[in-house]
């Protein structure tokens, strides 16, 4: 059997409203109205109240993640080399220019992300284009079949 719920509410009913009104996210809103969540999310929820108060209860907590492979010195020296003219030709050649840097393998779907989400940067050398592409490289003598 649950045991009843003792709580005591420290704020007013107006300062609560208000708060909803006012809730910068839809887990913030949520929270105060403790509404369709299960008894152990409310109980948890409840005791972070009591622990820490409304502050407490709508602050949104983030698992820290991973710490980057690239950051700091060689973050930079990178940055500094994908705005240098002769920068690089693919992402397998900053793969060995890292790791040339750092001393240690970084795997390429690191590096991809790292060049092309968190630094927003491209590689230098462009693709090769097809010489059709080219009007000025296209024959004028060149005829169609049909004409």
């Amino acid at each position: 059997m649950a045991r009843p719920l003792k709580l005591e509410v420290h704020e007013s009913a107006d300062y609560l409203l208000k708060s909803l009104r006012q809730a910068r996210s839809a887990a913030q809103a949520e929270r105060l109205r403790l509404l369709g969540r299960s008894p152990s999310t409310i109980t948890r929820w409840l005791r972070r109240y009591r622990e820490e108060g409304l502050a407490g209860l709508l602050e949104e907590r983030t698992a820290p993640g991973k710490a980057p492979r690239i950051d700091g010195e060689l973050l930079e020296k990178l940055k500094a080399r994908l705005d240098s003219p002769e920068g690089f030709a693919s992402y397998g050649e900053v793969q060995q220019w890292l790791e040339a840097q750092s001393g240690e393998p970084i795997p390429y779907k690191t590096v991809h992300k790292t060049v092309r989400y968190r630094l927003g940067a491209k590689l230098k050398a462009p693709r090769p284009q097809n010489i059709k592409q080219d009007p000025a490289a296209v024959d004028s003598n060149y005829k169609f079949k049909n004409s």
